[in-house]
C-alpha cells in the first residue's frame, strides 16, 4: 500500500499555523506593555491625576517624590523650627528620615524598629503608638540631635549617626543634597520652590477643623489668628494664617514680592506638601498662588484680583469641598 502524501503536508501546514498565534500572542504581549510603559511615562511627565507627585528645586537640582512622603517631610520640618532648630538641623533629620524610612511611616523594620525614623521602643524612644506619630518622633529626633554637641558643624552623617547609631553610619551622606533641598523650601528659605500635582481639589474634600489642628500640632497654637478663628474676611472653608512680612523687599529668594517673609514661605509650602492628605484646594502667599486644579503650573503670579486669595501679611488656604 503506497503510504499517504497528504500526511507531511498537514503536519507542516499544523506546524505553521500553531506558530502563528503565538507569535501574535508574543506581539499583543509586547504591545501592551509598551503602551502601559507610555501611559506611565505619560502621568510622570504631566502630573496626571492617576500620579500625584511633587517636587523641590528646579532644573537639574531636583527631587521627586509622592505627596505622603512631601507631607511627612512637612512635618519633620515644622516640629524643628517650631523647636527653634536651625535648617540645618532640619537637613540632618530629613536625611535621617530618607535613609531610614524613604520618608514613609512604616510600621515595621529591623526588630522592633517603627516610624519615619525607625525608632526602636525598646531603645526608650518611646510606645509604638507616640512613635508612629510623625510629630513624636520628629520631636525625639531634635530632642536627641540637641544633645549631641556642635552638631551643626559636624559631618551629617556623623551627627546623624551620632542620633541614631545605626549599622550603616555612611549611608546618610547620600541623601544630604536632596534633604538640602527639602529643608530650604519646607523652612521657607527658598520661596516657590516646592509644588505638587495632583487632582485632590476634584476629589478629595477637607475638613477645615482638621486642618487648624495638623497646624497647631505642627507649629504651636500661636500659629492660628487669635482665639483659632477664621481671620476677618475668610469664608467658612478658608484659613488666614497671619504673617509678619519681612522688612526689605524679597528677592528672588523670597519670591520676588516685596514684604514677603520666611515664616510666610514655610507656611505656604507646608500647605502644598501637605495638600493631598488634607483635601487643600488652593495655598496662596505673597502674590502667588497654588491650587490643586492648576497644580500643572506650580506656584503662579497671581492676577486675579479674586477676594479669597491673600492679603499682605498672610498665608491663605482653601479647604476643597
Amino acid at each position: 500500500m503506497v503510504p499517504s502524501l497528504s500526511r507531511p503536508s498537514s503536519t507542516v501546514g499544523s506546524v505553521s499555523e500553531s506558530s502563528r498565534p503565538r507569535s501574535l500572542r508574543i506581539a499583543t504581549a509586547l504591545g501592551v506593555l509598551l503602551a502601559l510603559i507610555a501611559y506611565v511615562v505619560v502621568q510622570y511627565v504631566t502630573g496626571g491625576k492617576g500620579a500625584p507627585r511633587c517636587t523641590v528645586g528646579s532644573g537639574n537640582n531636583t527631587y521627586r517624590f509622592t505627596p505622603e512622603q512631601a507631607a511627612n517631610a512637612a512635618t519633620i520640618s515644622a516640629v524643628g523650627t517650631t523647636r527653634g532648630m536651625p535648617e540645618r538641623a532640619v537637613t540632618i533629620a530629613l536625611a535621617t528620615a530618607l535613609q531610614e524610612s524613604a520618608l514613609r511611616n512604616i510600621r515595621h523594620g529591623d526588630r522592633d524598629s517603627v516610624g519615619l525614623f525607625q525608632q526602636r521602643p525598646s531603645q526608650g524612644w518611646g510606645t509604638p503608638e507616640q512613635i508612629l506619630d510623625p510629630v513624636f518622633s520628629a520631636s525625639r529626633f531634635y530632642e536627641r540631635l540637641a544633645e549631641v554637641p556642635g552638631y551643626s558643624r559636624l559631618p551629617l552623617t556623623v551627627a546623624a549617626q551620632r542620633v541614631q547609631r545605626s549599622g550603616y553610619p555612611q549611608a546618610y551622606a547620600k541623601h544630604e543634597p536632596d534633604a538640602a533641598l527639602l529643608a530650604a523650601a519646607l523652612t521657607g528659605r527658598s520661596a516657590a520652590s516646592l509644588t505638587c500635582t495632583s487632582g485632590i481639589g476634584v476629589r478629595k474634600a477637607g475638613d477645615p477643623a482638621k486642618v487648624r489642628a495638623e497646624l497647631v500640632r505642627s507649629f504651636g497654637a500661636d500659629v492660628l489668628p487669635r482665639g483659632g478663628a477664621p481671620a476677618a474676611g475668610a469664608a467658612p472653608r478658608e484659613l488666614a494664617l497671619p504673617v509678619a512680612a519681612a522688612v526689605e523687599s524679597a528677592g528672588p529668594e523670597g519670591g520676588g514680592a516685596g514684604g514677603a517673609s520666611q515664616r510666610g514661605w514655610e507656611l505656604a509650602q507646608w500647605a502644598v506638601a501637605q495638600a493631598d492628605a488634607l483635601g487643600l484646594a488652593e495655598v496662596s502667599y505673597a502674590g502667588r498662588v497654588w491650587s490643586a486644579e492648576r497644580s500643572a503650573e506650580g506656584w503662579r503670579t497671581d492676577e486675579s484680583g479674586e477676594p479669597g486669595r491673600a492679603r499682605a501679611g498672610e498665608v491663605r488656604i482653601r479647604v476643597a469641598q
